[in-house]
């Protein structure tokens, strides 16, 4: 070996262990300045909602600010573009929910692999979606609208929070189980969506529970269902969809996922806090007001779940019929 080639080698093997160490340095000591948490839906939404309660008991328990940094658009794949693209520090975060699994599907030109691409960091909660219409519109139950679907094909509209979200496929599944005839109208957010639903513009959403149960609770909307396979149990009251249209099943996840390199130490940091933050009352007496329930998971576990879910949601779209270019 030529002195050069030996220098050259050497200097390598240096290099590597500066990295090393400096990533080590940076896991000891993170987080050291504030971490964006990048959520694919506008402010005041149901996701925006939880990120929030999550943010707070971050910020205070790890002495730096958790910002919430809404970037709303295509389902959230703005979002997950923008959440793949940054560096691997620990610094950028991804709140992920079940659209992440549904666009591997339904685009079909995605510019990253959701699951090739990023890490899973933690679950948070698993939630329901619920089905509400306004309060003028005349049905009462979930066979009654299908009823009016039917006496009115192409006249029923149905919001979303986008192409690609639970809120989307659950009404797709909806419509490719009854047979109905209603019309996608996609907002950027769902609760873009409230004030056209409440006039009555749109005649139904399958929203996240938490900000449809805000609407709910408020008296502006009625409940018909929701999309868990039996009834939730915050809303006893309120019956399975399955109840009237036997198999079906939407039930949403929300966690935390991070940029594909993202060390291990940092990793394992965020998923040790969340996983605290899950054991405190306050913040899972929160979580249950907003409709949910606690979902504490290991890396690898979430990782399986979005796998599944991934899965899951392909043979859905399929089943819908449904597509985004």
């Amino acid at each position: 070996m030529t002195g050069i080639l030996r220098a050259a080698l050497v200097g390598m093997v240096c290099l590597a262990n500066l990295a090393t160490c400096c990533a080590s340095a940076s896991a000891a000591d993170y987080p050291n300045r504030p971490v964006r948490w990048l959520i694919g839906f506008a402010a005041g939404g149901p996701v925006d909602i939880v990120a929030r309660i999550m943010s707070q008991w971050l910020s205070e328990h790890l002495g730096q600010q958790f910002v919430v940094e809404n970037r709303a658009g295509s389902g959230g794949n703005l979002a997950a573009a923008a959440a793949v693209n940054s560096p691997p520090d620990g610094y950028t975060l991804l709140f992920v929910a079940p659209n992440n699994a549904i666009s591997t599907s339904l685009y079909k030109k995605l510019p990253y692999d959701f699951i090739r691409d990023t890490v899973p960091v933690a679950g948070i909660m698993r939630l329901t979606n619920m089905m509400v219409v306004p309060k003028d519109l005349p049905v009462t139950t979930v066979q009654e609208f299908i009823d009016y679907c039917k006496a009115n094909p192409g006249k029923v509209s149905y919001a979303s929070s986008g192409y690609g979200t639970s809120v989307h496929m659950s009404a797709e599944l909806f419509k490719a189980m009854t047979k109905v005839d209603i019309n996608h109208v996609p907002y950027r957010g769902s609760a873009i969506a409230y004030p056209d639903l409440i006039s009555n513009k749109v005649q139904t959403i399958f929203d996240n529970l938490p900000g449809a149960l805000e609407q709910v609770r408020g008296g502006t909307l009625r409940a018909l269902g929701v999309t868990s396979p039996e009834r939730w149990p915050s809303v006893p009251d309120v019956p399975a969809i399955a109840e009237t249209v036997p198999g079906f099943s939407a039930v949403g996840f929300y966690g935390i996922s991070a940029p594909k390199g993202t060390p291990s130490e940092i990793i394992d940091l965020l998923n040790k806090a969340v996983g605290e933050a899950l054991k405190d009352p306050k913040l899972v007496a929160r979580l249950a007001e907003a409709g949910g329930l606690p979902m504490p998971m290991a890396p690898a576990e979430f990782g399986k779940l979005v796998s599944d879910e991934t899965e899951k949601w392909r043979k859905v779209v399929e089943f819908a019929g449904v597509s985004v270019d």
